[in-house]
């Protein structure tokens, strides 16, 4: 085994590039499957990515798509493709663990909605990723494949560093604070977090109501794959419309004015990062792009201080919305529950209904306020940590330059073009309520300026 500090060779496996390939006999997806397999033997037992793998399904189901591409029949342009599930998510072939000890060896004997449609579209998985205790704080021991004595962040820790370290060409992930967003700027790939409702959720234990579904991806065209086909056969959650967008990647569009938001984590964001994100910014005016910041524009300024206690909120809202399971699960056994979590049930057991709608309310004005900038401003962009990836493996980072996004349950992206102590930082761009579409043609745009 590696020592901690020496440095990993890292091949990302981009999926949607390849696929021409299998079309024309060259490639098959079995081979491509088989070099994911490959990476997975020779870091996996460095990075611990995975909690479970079905390396004898994935192969089979290889196969059958190697056969339908060479029929000229793929279920869709995914058919084939290596994908990992958050350990939040059901899986019908196996465990479903929550990242705790009180769920090691559960199984719901069937697949959850995303999964269900990701297999309907031939997509191949090929095991559970590691997540921290219920997708929250507390960390499971994956390592950051950029620097095994850092962490690859929280909570999708094993999608993002599976998929960065060329295991996978995806992997769904999850976010209600950062979860999605963060571990993809450390991990150094892309990170989508859909609109609140956007991607069904049915199956996955993750139903806080600013929770959405993640895919953490090697490009943003595999990235956008992945969510259209689970939306286009399990649309979005019951009472949403669903992910807004067409068949393939939105093309790049060249946004006329973004807005830069600092964000609480700005304050502790690191000199490096700070300075990559200016020149990130200068880059982008070059271009002939305007930039809207807290200086320059009152609304901006406003949101801003609007977003100022967005953690906070959050907390409280996450906390209440936590009581149940939460007081099961302590009844069951409180012994395997964390600090962290036995810390939220009481904060959600001092908290009254009433006070709950309180911060509702209080999200709601905030909502409102953000959603004001969307006549002006075609996005927002912001760093996605305030630094490169702390080490230590006790703590998944700082998640203030995330959690804003989640509170408003709008879509974000994060870009992996900026670095920070020689390592990945991510680009945040941050869109509007069903604006996943638009997110991406931003998205395009501002990455074909890096």
């Amino acid at each position: 085994m590696l020592a901690p500090e020496e440095k990993l060779k890292l091949v990302p496996k981009p999926y949607l590039a390849a696929t021409a390939r299998f079309a024309n006999g060259a490639d098959t997806p079995r081979d491509f499957l088989e070099r994911c397999l490959a990476d997975l033997a020779a870091v996996e037992p460095k990075i611990g990515a995975f909690v479970h793998l079905n390396l004898e399904g994935a192969r089979a189901a290889a196969d059958q798509s190697t056969t339908r591409w060479r029929a000229g029949r793929p279920h869709s342009t995914i058919d084939g493709m290596p994908l990992g599930i958050k350990d939040i998510i059901e899986t019908a072939d196996m465990p479903t663990e929550n990242g705790s000890p009180l769920f090691v060896g559960w199984r719901s004997e069937r697949d959850a909605a995303s999964v269900a449609a990701l297999r309907e579209a031939g997509a191949v998985i090929v095991g559970k990723t590691v997540t921290t205790e219920f997708a929250a704080t507390e960390p499971r021991g994956t390592r950051n494949p950029h620097d095994l004595r850092r962490t690859p962040g929280g909570s999708s820790s094993g999608s993002a560093a599976a998929v960065a370290a060329g295991m996978l060409s995806a992997a769904l992930g999850t976010q209600v604070i950062g979860s999605t967003i963060r571990p993809a700027s450390y991990c150094g790939c892309i990170g989508f977090k859909a609109s609140v409702g956007a991607l069904n959720r049915g199956g996955s234990h993750d139903g806080l109501s600013q929770s959405a579904t993640g895919v953490l991806a090697v490009t943003l065209q595999d990235a956008w794959q992945v969510a259209y086909e689970i939306v286009v056969r399990a649309g979005g959650d019951p009472g949403y419309p669903g992910l807004f967008g067409s068949s393939c990647a939105p093309a790049p569009r060249k946004p006329r004015r973004l807005a830069f938001l600092e964000t609480a984590g700005w304050g502790a964001a690191s000199p490096g990062a700070k300075s990559a994100m200016a020149d990130a910014l200068a880059r982008i005016k070059s271009a002939g792009i305007e930039i809207a910041t807290s200086q320059s524009d009152g609304k901006v300024a406003a949101v801003s201080a609007a977003l100022a206690s967005a953690r906070a909120l959050s907390m409280r809202i996450n906390a209440w919305e936590s009581r149940w399971p939460l007081n099961t699960y302590r009844e069951r056994e409180a012994s395997k529950l964390s600090r962290p979590m036995l810390d939220r049930l009481v904060e959600a057991e001092r908290m009254s209904l009433d006070q709950y709608g309180e911060h509702l309310g209080e999200r709601d004005n905030v909502r409102a306020r953000y959603a004001e900038l969307q006549s002006e401003c075609d996005a927002c962009i912001s760093l996605s940590a305030p630094a490169a990836a702390p080490l230590g493996l006790d703590s998944t980072g700082d998640p203030n330059c995330t959690v804003h996004t989640s509170l408003l349950g709008i879509p974000a992206i994060s870009l992996p073009v900026l670095q920070d102590e020689g390592l990945p930082l991510g680009l945040q761009i941050a869109g509007f309520v069903h604006g996943d579409a638009e997110s991406f043609a931003v998205a395009a745009a501002l990455k074909a300026l890096f």
